[in-house]
């Protein structure tokens, strides 16, 4: 690029020269690249250029219908697929990644230097909840991400609040779905009722063995869209919903 001044002269207006230096030099940690690939380009795009990225997957063809990669990035390692394609946007921009699964023994060692963190991890273990804890633990607000398909959730836990362990029922193994079916519980108390939404969730339930939940593009993108504005929001210390509220997104009507 002749003059990457230029790179951000559309944002003019939305943002100050002073919050578009602070957004670039915030340390985002984003652990899990899968709907973290397409939260980390948003990011990007907006003037994030300090990113770190953990994941110690592979990019797999039905990665394709809602996340960052294309049809050359199968059987690579999904850490690598994104630092290139994010590099090929903004050469200038430090992508550091981590080719490996958050553990108990790395947790620590991961997240120390970021001031936001993305938990975009699988709940197949307890190792979301803790990731968050660590976070807590050393001051460092933690956003957590759920493609609902035509819409998206996101929660933000911060180091003076609570958990999301929190709203977990006696009996049942926390999960994205204890998350979605308390979010949706609450828009419809307050009369905000999302019947689609919840439509897919109990059909979701009732399927047989153990699936991954549905998801859509549309909800990836949704959910990038109100990452990318809640980490703009802390980096330049703008008010923030903090857990247990949360912020929810829908082109659907109800």
């Amino acid at each position: 690029m002749k003059n990457p001044d230029t790179r951000y002269i559309r944002n003019r207006i939305y943002i100050n020269d002073s919050q578009q230096e602070t957004i670039k030099k915030t340390p985002i940690l984003i652990a899990g690249c899968g709907i973290g690939s397409v939260i980390a380009e948003c990011a990007l795009r907006l003037g994030f250029e300090n990113l770190t990225i953990i994941d110690g997957d592979t990019v797999e063809v039905s990665n394709l219908n809602r996340q960052n990669f294309t049809v050359e990035d199968i059987s690579l390692p999904k850490v690598d697929s994104i630092k290139q394609r994010l590099g090929e946007i903004n050469s200038h921009a430090s992508v550091k990644t981590h080719k490996c699964f958050v553990t108990e023994e790395n947790l620590q060692t991961l997240i120390q230097g970021h001031k936001i963190a993305v938990n975009a991890l699988d709940f197949s273990s307890d190792i979301p909840l803790k990731f968050d804890k660590h976070c807590q633990d050393n001051g460092i607000p933690v956003l957590h991400p759920y493609n609902i398909g035509w819409g998206g959730l996101v929660a933000v836990i911060t180091p003076d609040g609570t958990g999301l362990d929190t709203i977990a029922r006696p009996g049942r193994k926390f999960n994205e779905i204890e998350f979605v079916e308390y979010a949706l519980n609450h828009l419809s108390f307050w009369g905000k009722p999302q019947h689609w939404a919840t439509e897919v969730l109990n059909s979701y339930i009732t399927e047989d063995g153990s699936v991954p939940p549905p998801q859509l593009s549309i909800g990836s993108w949704l959910v990038a869209s109100m990452c990318t504005s809640i980490l703009f929001d802390i980096s330049t210390r703008g008010a923030i919903k903090k857990f247990p509220d949360f912020y929810f997104s829908s082109i659907k009507d109800c």
